[in-house]
């Protein structure tokens, strides 16, 4: 992007007087007629707004100039803001990194996941935990059972409307996502992957998970890392995280990771603050001085000397120091050890067109530029006390512009639904869908009367109550559409609120949803109703044995 030298802004605000701001009321039709010159235009329009905002700096004490000049940019904003309404999206996600240190989920989570923020929604939360307890009693019955951390934030997140979209677990490393409901048919292409660093890369305790999808189109990964501790280990803590970014889904039919569109790493990366001593950091933590300590943390410094690490963005450290605390306090670490504070939990962010622009200037197309990432809050979380780090979150707003709007599959029910007779659904599939006898439909419950926001009460992809294979239970099909049918047996008898869901094996994620539908009681007993849906429901969370034949089909 142009922009004017320091000496060229300098020269061009000296002056700056009322009169100059005429020119500013013309704003709107000066931009038509330089939008009509294509990229030239919008080059010299991008050069106008750097000198407007060189001028601005040097009339900022000037409260009349302020006001005018705030006044038309209001216009630009209102007219640019028309144009892009339609083409763009704002998906906001919200980012937890926290080292527990073992322990068990804290009693409340409100603050961490900001669920009282009086902003827009969150779409997404993607929550990377580190050293979670994974002893072998612990670690054997979470692979049979989810272990107790995603359990916790599925509790609180599935009433608000998130579903588990994805998870991966490495020994004491575990990486969720959750997501609005409305943002599965285009999360798509979702894999996971883990790398082992520990005792040469023969051990979990150290390493890095990721999850990566195509979002509306868009590719990101995310990237959860627990690097080697101690000060003195910083070229083992660079050479692990070069390593876990080459062999991430190397092999595979999909991109590495640094080929995403968007890459955020996080995680207890254990970087230390270098050459001070205890007392300067702790001094200048109190005062709040955290500048003073910025360029000798070790981050910092390998972002300005390797090259893998230079494309790399991170917020300002405006907050202290995560590591390391006694146990349910604020207090930086009293035991013998005394261990000089740091910023060990971190949170970074790559985009790929960022990268391609600074070793192409002057070739990149502004057109090509279909997502932009910015951080709005990048803060710690000093009132959780469970473990010896402090939680990190960063909270980030994804403005895109969607490369895929029609879902691949549109299916619903056909007529009255009831537990009284066979059931039938419809679905259609765009033309290009990579469909697989290994697909299904499942059927998902709804809680009764929620609000729109809130129709699914699923958890995760596994919580359906039944499910229909698409090829082996297919009873007719035409060019425009096919049919599937369910067992009348299989269908809830108490009726309620419902969803469909067609699961693609190929790209590993929910591709289409239907509409809410409502299925009709039987005219059984009451009470016999009762008794079967209380068993049902009852079983269903925790008895997951009798399916593990279909899931291992399912690959799910």
């Amino acid at each position: 992007m142009a922009s004017l030298s320091g000496e060229d802004a300098s020269q061009h605000s000296e002056g700056l007087s009322l009169s100059d701001l005429e020119s500013l009321h013309s704003l709107r039709s000066r931009s038509a007629s330089v939008s009509s010159t294509g990229s030239s235009g919008r080059l010299q329009l991008r050069q106008r707004v750097a000198h407007l905002m060189a001028c601005v700096e040097d009339v900022s004490s000037d409260d009349e100039i302020h006001e005018e000049v705030s006044r038309t940019l209001d216009e630009a904003f209102l007219i640019c803001g028309k144009k892009l309404k339609d083409k763009w999206h704002e998906f906001r996600l919200h980012l937890v990194t926290w080292n527990v240190g073992t322990a068990s989920p804290p009693p409340d989570v409100t603050s961490l996941l900001q669920l009282n923020s009086q902003g827009p929604t969150t779409d997404m939360y993607v929550i990377g935990l580190q050293e979670v307890n994974s002893k072998i009693t612990n670690f054997l019955s979470d692979l049979a059972f989810d272990d107790p951390w995603s359990i916790f934030f599925m509790t609180v997140l599935s009433p608000l409307g998130y579903i588990k979209l994805s998870s991966v677990r490495m020994q004491g490393l575990l990486l969720l996502i959750f997501v609005k409901h409305i943002h599965l048919p285009f999360l798509r292409d979702i894999h996971t992957q883990f790398t082992r660093t520990g005792l040469y890369g023969y051990w979990g305790n150290k390493g890095g998970v990721s999850i990566r999808m195509s979002l509306y189109g868009h590719t990101v990964c995310f990237m959860n890392c627990h690097l080697p501790a101690h000060m003195e280990n910083t070229e083992q803590r660079l050479d692990d995280f070069e390593k876990i970014l080459e062999m991430q889904f190397e092999g595979e039919n999909i991109p590495s990771t640094l080929e995403h569109d968007v890459l955020f790493w996080f995680g207890d990366l254990n970087f230390r603050i270098a050459d001070y001593g205890i007392h300067f950091v702790r001094e200048s933590i109190n005062n709040k001085r955290y500048s003073l300590l910025w360029e000798k943390d070790q981050l910092n410094m390998a972002k300005k000397t390797e090259a893998f690490l230079k494309e790399f963005i991170e917020g300002p450290l405006q907050f202290n120091p995560t590591y390391k605390f006694d146990l349910y306090s604020d207090v930086y670490d009293t035991s013998e050890k005394k261990r000089k504070p740091a910023w060990t939990d971190r949170i970074l962010w790559r985009v790929k067109h960022l990268c391609q622009n600074a070793s192409k200037e002057g070739e990149f197309s502004e057109e090509e530029q279909t997502i932009f990432v910015t951080l709005n809050n990048y803060v710690s979380h000093m009132s959780y006390g469970i473990s010896d780090h402090k939680p990190v979150t960063g909270t980030f707003g994804l403005e895109l512009k969607p490369l895929v709007s029609v879902p691949l599959v549109v299916l619903n029910p056909e007529g009255e639904w009831s537990a009284e007779h066979d059931v039938i659904i419809r679905y259609s599939t765009v033309p290009e869908f990579p469909s697989s006898a290994w697909d299904w439909i499942g059927l998902f419950k709804r809680a009764d009367g929620l609000h729109l926001s809130l129709q699914v009460t699923f958890r995760h992809t596994n919580d359906y109550v039944t499910y229909a294979w698409v090829e082996d239970d297919e009873i007719s099909s035409d060019k425009d559409s096919k049919q599937v049918y369910m067992s009348a047996a299989e269908i809830p008898t108490m009726g309620g609120e419902f969803l469909l869901c067609y699961y693609s094996n190929n790209l590993q994620s929910i591709v289409g949803i239907s509409e809410p539908f409502r299925i009709q009681p039987s005219k059984t007993s009451a009470e016999k109703d009762l008794a079967q849906g209380e068993n049902s429901w009852m079983q269903q969370p925790d008895n997951l044995e009798s399916r593990d034949e279909s899931e291992d089909r399912k690959g799910i």
